[in-house]
C-alpha cells in the first residue's frame, strides 16, 4: 500500500485561512516565505521580526482517555501557562502540549504554520491579551510557506477567539 493522500493541499488550507480573515475584515498582509524559515525563532532571524511581535499558535491536550484541545496564541517571547490557565480554561486536571502529529490532524495545518484562523469549528481558542498591546503581530498561514501579518485587534473581535490576561508568562 502507498502513502496515503495528504487531507488538504498547501493551496487549500492557505484558501481557507485567507478566507477566514477576509470574512472577519481582518487588516491582514501576507509573506511567502521559504518553508525552512517556518519556524518563529528561524523566521524572526531571517525576516527581521522581534519575538514579541510573532504570535505562536500552540495546540494543547488534555490528558485522559478521550482529549480535549485548544489552540493557544502566545508572543514568541513569552510562555504559555499551560499548567494553570489553560487546564483551568479546559476544565480538566492535566493538560499539555499536543504532539506535532496531533496539532496536524486536528487543525489540518501544517506543522510550523498553525494560525488561530480557519481552525476547525468548536476547536477553543484562547489569545494572550499582551498581544493586543502590538501594533501588528505576524502568524503561520496554515502551511509552511506563508505567514500572514495582522492587525491584533482582530483577536478581540473574532467570534472564535476568547482574549485572556496572563495566558503566557
Amino acid at each position: 500500500m502507498g502513502p496515503q493522500p495528504q487531507a488538504d493541499s498547501d493551496a487549500a488550507i492557505e484558501g481557507r485561512v485567507l478566507a477566514a480573515l477576509d470574512a472577519l475584515g481582518a487588516d491582514y498582509q501576507t509573506l511567502r516565505i521559504d518553508p525552512d524559515h517556518a519556524d518563529t525563532a528561524t523566521f524572526c532571524r531571517v525576516h527581521g521580526y522581534a519575538a514579541e511581535d510573532a504570535g505562536n499558535c500552540i495546540l494543547v491536550r488534555s490528558r485522559g482517555e478521550e482529549p480535549r484541545y485548544a489552540a493557544c496564541v502566545v508572543a514568541a517571547s513569552r510562555r504559555l501557562d499551560v499548567n494553570r490557565t489553560v487546564r483551568r480554561l479546559l476544565g480538566v486536571r492535566k493538560a499539555s502540549f499536543a504532539p506535532m502529529e496531533d496539532a496536524e490532524a486536528v487543525t489540518g495545518m501544517r506543522s510550523g504554520g498553525v494560525t488561530p484562523f480557519g481552525l476547525p469549528e468548536g476547536l477553543p481558542v484562547y489569545v494572550d491579551a499582551h498581544l493586543l498591546g502590538r501594533e501588528r503581530v505576524v502568524v503561520g498561514g496554515g502551511s509552511r510557506a506563508l505567514k500572514i501579518v495582522v492587525d491584533p485587534e482582530v483577536f478581540a473581535r473574532a467570534p472564535f477567539a476568547t482574549v485572556v490576561e496572563d495566558l503566557a508568562r
